[in-house]
């Protein structure tokens, strides 16, 4: 079998992060790299800042030179947060038969928020015979595909608390924009009313993801979104904070059933929390028979963790049946430290 072949469309922070992991992977090549501006026409060593023997040092083109037909079996999309505006960036991709993970947090389930276009991406996959996962640390594992393994020792369950106190500082431009990292409280609260700061993106989209995998039913979803202010001057590689200004996000979400709240979640975020005495962590508690209640501290990296998701489920989605897939449609994740090649069945839609 010929190597898995990959193309990365997004070359910031996480993208280039994959295409580093993947250069260093064995049965797979990357085959193209997408970006505008400036990286466009630059060679890919150059933006990741080392070479990697025995590889192409592949050249940053546009969408048009490098989505073809059956250029890949897989595109790594990391551009967009929210279904609506990955969504002409997907339908470009399957319609020229290649799979997609995408990192767009909207995308793990795309029909908590936007069903329509959700089966229409489906169709599309379908019809052209690929798969299309969204995925990545948070949505797509910590506060969602991991309480559903959590739930596996219960049998019965009345309340889930997911609790991810994180650092932003990993990530790029883009998430500290949509955070609003280094603004006023008035600005931040301005952004809040208009919807141009969107917090962190997912709780919808976890919370539906859980909702399905357990076969529950829940009537609404409240969610809410405060500042974190620092009194300390932050500085992280994509993004920094005065002492008086917005240095991270805390919101939280509530999944109700008849009134009742039956799933939590809790997600403050910053950047540099170490700089202020706030440890980081993941916490899992399930109040069911049994009871479990998960602590891991630190936090799970969230760069790394969404760069290392998005590759380590490759084979998965190449493998999977053709249409929209979530993590729960999915073999569960797992680092893949062979040779790609060995994870992919048989029958997978594979360019030969």
């Amino acid at each position: 079998m010929k190597n898995v072949k990959v193309i990365i469309w997004g070359m910031g922070a996480m993208g280039s992060g994959m295409a580093e992991v993947l250069l260093q992977k064995k049965g797979v090549d990357v085959v193209g790299a997408i970006d505008i501006g400036e990286k466009v026409g630059k060679p890919i060593f150059d933006i990741l800042g080392k070479e990697f023997p025995g590889n192409e040092n592949i050249i940053i083109g546009t969408v048009e030179e490098t989505i073809t037909e059956k250029a890949a079996d897989i595109v790594l999309l990391c551009t967009d947060s929210f279904t609506v505006k990955a969504f002409d960036k997907i339908k470009l991709i399957v319609e020229n038969k290649m799979n997609v993970i995408t990192t767009a947090e909207e995308m793990a389930y795309p029909k908590a928020q936007s069903p329509k276009l959700a089966e229409t991406i489906d169709e599309l996959a379908k019809a052209n015979g690929v798969s299309v996962l969204g995925t990545g640390v948070n949505p797509g594992l910590i506060m969602d595909t991991l309480v559903l393994v959590l739930t596996g020792a219960c049998t019965d369950i009345k309340h889930i608390t997911s609790r991810r106190v994180n650092s932003l500082s990993p990530f790029g431009q883009a998430v500290m924009e949509e955070q609003g990292i280094g603004i006023t409280v008035e600005d931040f609260e301005k952004g809040k009313a208009d919807g141009s700061l969107s917090g962190h993106v997912g709780f919808p989209e976890s919370i539906g993801l859980i909702v399905e995998g357990l076969g529950w039913e829940i009537d609404e979803i409240e969610q809410s979104m405060e500042p974190i202010v620092t009194d300390v001057d932050r500085e992280a590689p994509h993004g920094e904070a005065k002492a008086g200004e917005v240095a991270g996000v805390s919101m939280k979400a509530f999944g109700k059933k008849d009134g009742k709240t039956i799933i939590e979640m809790d997600h403050p975020q910053q950047i540099e929390p170490e700089q202020v005495g706030v440890n980081t962590g993941d916490y899992v508690i399930i109040d069911g028979t049994p009871k479990v209640n998960m602590v891991g501290s630190p936090e799970v990296e969230g760069g790394i963790g969404t760069i290392a998701m998005c590759v380590n489920m490759i084979p998965q989605t190449i493998n999977a049946r053709p249409g929209l897939v979530t993590m729960i449609d999915l073999p569960i994740p797992r680092a893949i430290l062979g040779d790609f090649r060995d994870q992919i069945h048989p029958d997978a839609k594979i360019v030969r």
